[in-house]
């Protein structure tokens, strides 16, 4: 039975996956395999602003900067900051979600209830007034992020502890005297953790596009190197005359977040062909 789903796993899948270790070991080696450091001005007067050529075949930004090299460096503070934000989400979404199933009763119910407050909240309306009066930095963009972005996730793994909670292991772990804590990290968590990288998977996508936008809505972060959102804020007011500046980036945000959601489903179908 388990043999099937894993077959079913389409090769859409595997191209996703190559693209996002593909796209890691680029981030990781940009300095070896960039043309040109990504704040370099190579020359204000001749390459301000041009169109892809062979030289620069992203063409270069309004300050003569290669696009290329820009797009390259980029991928390490996005990918960065959307990594560690699903990373500190996912932590305080399981925690939470573990919690409120394993407790069940009153405890459960005014944590949901809380939740449900939560949700009701326009994530990027909340990120935009948490970033107006925080200072702007990749540290505050992460826990921006993190903080706003366990949600789902919480309420996803509470009803994966609560369909845990009636099994054998579990009856005889409590039968046995072992304390909450032993129950939750030792029979229960291993459960869960299926479906919460499933879930984390999905989010880096939705993260990479929310923080492009906040980026470009001029709440990004303030590094060396900038971010894809900030490459395309650097021509708002040209995009027409300057297409190849918001075109790279935005492509690169759209393909990352496509491959992410193509590895989130088929991490999906791995994790239910294993229950079944």
């Amino acid at each position: 039975m388990r043999s099937g789903p894993l077959k079913s796993v389409g090769k859409d899948t595997l191209v996703a996956g190559a693209f996002v270790v593909l796209l890691v070991l680029v981030a990781l080696a940009a300095p070896i395999i960039s043309p040109y450091s990504p704040t370099r001005q190579l020359d204000i007067v001749v390459l301000r602003a041009n169109a892809p050529s062979f030289a620069h075949p992203f063409g270069t930004d309004l300050a003569s900067r290669d696009l290329l090299s820009r797009v390259i460096y980029g991928a390490r503070t996005s990918l960065s900051v959307a990594l560690l934000a699903v990373l500190l989400s996912a932590t305080l979404g399981v925690a939470y979600g573990m919690i409120a199933g394993y407790m069940g009763g009153k405890v459960d119910s005014i944590l949901m209830r809380t939740l449900d407050g939560l949700l009701a909240i326009p994530r990027p309306l909340l990120l935009i007034v948490i970033l107006s009066y925080w200072q702007k930095g990749a540290t505050a963009m992460i826990l921006g992020i993190g903080c706003t972005g366990w949600f789902t996730i919480a309420r996803l793994i509470r009803a994966e502890v609560m369909a845990a909670k009636p099994r054998e292991y579990v009856a005889a772990a409590v039968a046995l005297g072992a304390r909450r804590t032993r129950i939750l990290a030792r029979h229960i968590l291993p459960n869960v953790i299926g479906p919460a990288v499933v879930a984390a998977t999905l989010a880096v996508a939705q993260v990479i596009s929310l923080e492009a936008g906040l980026s470009f809505l001029g709440f990004g972060a303030r590094t060396a190197y900038a971010s894809w959102g900030s490459i395309i804020l650097d021509a708002q007011n040209a995009f027409a005359q300057y297409w190849w500046i918001p075109l790279f980036p935005g492509l690169a945000v759209v393909a990352t977040a496509l491959a992410f959601n193509v590895l989130g489903d088929g991490l999906r179908d791995i994790v239910a062909g294993r229950r079944s």
